[in-house]
């Protein structure tokens, strides 16, 4: 693969959208927001999701017991949305399975999974619907998605399931943005954080695993619904833009990596063969004490440490939890 050039635009390339009466002819798409203190980028958020023509009401804001007021800020400035407010933070596969169901009662025909620190340039969602218009055996497409603080570079165009390291690696992932991304084509996955379903999949596959808490349940719900004979697609002719793990610190954190750790172990259990388990083992754990003294050297020891607790966590059957996850909820973190 080569690296391809720059990107001068977010959107790409130039967008083929639908006319706002033809989409309701043929889809009624609601979003579904999880939040657990997301500050301010909420209202960022929910905007560019009006922007998209989904009427308020059509928006599912889920909170996971948020204490940085960022809920009360959402309601005063968007008080059409449907709110769910959860009295603990049950993490976002649950949450968002919470909004989903909330959308399938209000006759959605597609759901679109927006985690709360993207922002969508408009027409994203128009061009998203078309192409599960234009394809009935897509059943999940989500867009290019750029990071937020520097959006010439891309954060995910899909993911690709290599059973290395992570298990998984999302495609071009730091690289400049540029037209060898503005395509649109099959990918093992595409990434939560923008992610429309054709609500008839859930009555296929069911919803996102609660029990990965966070991270991986995407990735998992995109295998069920490959594997029930439907295709993902990652529609790179739009972007999306995001700023990347910030409710957990940072695609790097302790807290990220321990659940990383403890999810890939999870995942293995429902999808590894003896072959799985042994790339797992060559590629993430033996390769640990070296990754530690390296990170010692450069600071980013405590990473690698929480990554080996999650996967000892994992092969114990333990889960992630919000307590465990918490602030000060391990001496690591």
């Amino acid at each position: 693969m080569s690296e391809p050039s720059a990107s001068k635009a977010v959107a790409g390339a130039p967008v083929r959208a639908i006319s706002r009466s033809s989409r309701d002819e043929f889809l009624a798409t609601w979003a579904v927001v999880v939040n657990w203190n997301g500050g301010d980028e909420n209202l960022d958020c929910v905007a560019s999701l009006i922007d998209q023509h989904i009427r308020p009401e059509r928006i599912v804001f889920v909170d996971n017991a948020s204490a940085d007021g960022s809920l009360e800020r959402v309601r005063s400035a968007h008080p059409g949305l449907r709110f769910v407010v959860n009295d603990v933070n049950e993490g976002f596969g649950a949450a968002a399975n919470r909004g989903a169901r909330l959308a399938l009662e209000g006759g959605a025909e597609a759901v679109f999974f927006v985690n709360n620190d993207v922002v969508l340039p408009k027409k994203t969602l128009a061009r998203l619907e078309g192409v599960l218009a234009e394809r009935p055996g897509v059943s999940i497409v989500g867009p290019r998605i750029l990071f937020k603080d520097d959006p010439q570079r891309v954060w995910s165009a899909g993911g690709e399931l290599t059973w290395r390291q992570n298990l998984s690696t999302l495609i071009g992932n730091g690289r400049l943005d540029g037209p060898f991304y503005w395509v649109c084509g099959e990918v093992d996955y595409v990434a939560g954080a923008a992610m429309l379903v054709r609500a008839n999949l859930f009555e296929r596959i069911g919803f996102f695993e609660a029990d990965y808490f966070a991270y991986m349940e995407d990735v998992d719900f995109c295998l069920a619904a490959r594997r029930a004979g439907t295709s993902v697609v990652m529609c790179g002719e739009v972007a999306a833009l995001h700023g990347a793990s910030n409710a957990t610190g940072g695609g790097y954190s302790a807290r990220r990596k321990y659940m990383n750790g403890v999810n890939s172990v999870r995942f293995l259990r429902k999808y590894g063969s003896a072959r799985r388990w042994a790339s797992f083992v060559l590629w993430d754990v033996l390769p640990l004490p070296i990754l530690f003294l390296v990170g010692v050297c450069r600071g980013g020891g405590r990473a690698v440490a929480t990554t080996a607790l999650g996967i000892l966590h994992g092969l114990l059957g333990r889960r992630v939890t919000a307590e465990k996850v918490k602030a000060g909820g391990s001496l690591l973190w």
